[in-house]
Parts: structure tokens; C-alpha cells; sequence
């Protein structure tokens, strides 16, 4: 993708290039993953959407396992990379 910042916070740790483009916070069994979108996804895969401005949704998908970070996922943080320029 490009040059990324880790940037950790009390509960979680955001990502960023100029913006944050997603976050990633620590559960008892699973990661949780926020992604910044411009859009809605519908997919399974996706828990929670929250809209938080006319343009942009926050996007949580659960991580039980590394082998869930696929192409699918991977393309999903590439737009939100691409958003935050």
C-alpha cells in the first residue's frame, strides 16, 4: 500500500497515512477491525457499520484467525488506504 504510521491509543491502535484509514483493538477471543469507507459493504463478513459523516462509514469485521486477512480484506484496506491520501 504505502507508507504506514502506527499510531496506539488506550484501547486500540489506528492505523494511518494521512488519516486514519482503520484501527485494530484487542477482544478476549478476536481482533477487531475497523475500516474507513465511503460506502456501505454488504457482506457477511462485515458485524457493524456506523455512519459517521455524510460520506464516510466505519466498517467492524471480527478476526478469529490470520487466515482471514485474504485478497477480499486486503483490497477492502487498499480504498480505505487510497481515502485517507
Amino acid at each position: 500500500m504505502g507508507p504506514v504510521v502506527a499510531q496506539p491509543k488506550k484501547t486500540s491502535i489506528h492505523l494511518v497515512r494521512k488519516t486514519a484509514f482503520a484501527g485494530v483493538a484487542t477482544r478476549k477471543d478476536h481482533l477487531l477491525l475497523t475500516i474507513k469507507s465511503d460506502h456501505r459493504r454488504t457482506s457477511p463478513r462485515v458485524r457493524n457499520t456506523e455512519q459517521v459523516s455524510a460520506g464516510t462509514f466505519h466498517l467492524e469485521v471480527k478476526l478469529l484467525s490470520p487466515a482471514e486477512v485474504d485478497s477480499e480484506l486486503i483490497s477492502w484496506l487498499r480504498e480505505s488506504y487510497e481515502l485517507s491520501a
